[in-house]
């Protein structure tokens, strides 16, 4: 591994492996960090529908596949690993991966993504690995002929629920809303799936079970004079509410917007610091 590049990039997910196909064929010779998820978020989606080139579909992982062998057939050098901390005060920029190996880039390309919410229930880390997942395809295969519930009301949701119908017996989409936040196209899948029930107007405020996860506490109208409880006898819980931006090892040097997204010069992908881009 080189300690001096020209072109370091954070992150493999979509925007990581392009920037690194276009960086290699200008003979910039990227070195690449795949991150805590290799492959980014797309490898814990099924079907990838509305990618050019594909007209049959593909699935996450394998457009990743894809990517990553044409990034490394021009010549990108990937590595595992994650950075821990950056220092962009100087030229060449500093970034320490995984804590212990520091690497001078003259150019630094983010494309770190982001990070799946939860809900901040005590009981989701109760029951993680019992029960409590946000990643469907990792994790639908125990949930065979089984209740589940998905959280949330976006596409994300939509697509986790529609996934899961294909395994469980039974798939409860938990909505916060009167109504859903999806596309068109993925309201009408879950809506026309019968084997998934929406729960519009529904929080989900706590989980319960021995040994892992047998049930989730609801209220409905939360709030309401007519606010009802109910207990949803379920054996898997997933949680499709948004992500969190991985950013907090640049907040010190680049401007950050109110969610924590980096902020660019549109239309270009320019930080506040010249020769360091983000992505994605």
């Amino acid at each position: 591994m080189r300690n001096k590049v020209r072109c370091l990039i954070i992150g493999s997910g979509p925007a990581g492996y392009t920037a690194a196909i276009y960086a290699s064929r200008a003979n910039l010779e990227p070195v690449l960090f795949e991150g805590l998820q290799p492959g980014g978020q797309l490898t814990t989606t099924t079907e990838v529908e509305n990618f050019p080139g594909y007209p049959e579909g593909i699935t996450g992982p394998e457009l990743m596949e894809d990517l990553k062998k044409q990034a490394l057939r021009y010549g990108t050098e990937i590595f595992p690993g994650r950075a821990t901390s950056v220092d962009f005060s100087v030229r060449p920029f500093k970034v320490t991966i995984d804590n212990e190996h520091m690497i001078e880039a003259d150019t630094v390309i983010i494309s770190t993504g982001a990070t799946a919410k939860y809900l901040g229930l005590p009981d989701e880390t109760k029951y993680a690995g019992q029960g409590v997942s946000a990643c469907a395809t990792c994790d639908g295969f125990f949930y065979r002929k089984k209740k589940v519930a998905v959280v949330g009301g976006g596409d994300t949701a939509c697509e986790e629920a529609t996934y899961l119908s294909g395994l469980a017996d039974k798939v409860y989409l938990v909505v916060r809303k009167p109504y859903l936040r999806a596309s068109q196209i993925m309201q009408e899948r879950v809506m026309n799936n019968p084997k998934i029930e929406i729960l519009f107007e529904h929080n989900a405020v706590g989980l319960y079970g021995e040994k892992g996860v047998e049930g989730v506490h609801l209220v409905k109208r939360m709030g309401e004079p007519d606010e009802e409880k109910i207990d949803l006898a379920i054996d898997g819980f997933f949680l499709a509410i948004g992500h969190t931006p991985n950013t907090d090892i640049f907040k010190n040097f680049l401007e950050l917007d109110e969610v924590g997204y980096i902020k660019i010069d549109n239309p270009t992908s320019k930080t506040n610091i010249e020769g360091v881009f983000a992505a994605g």
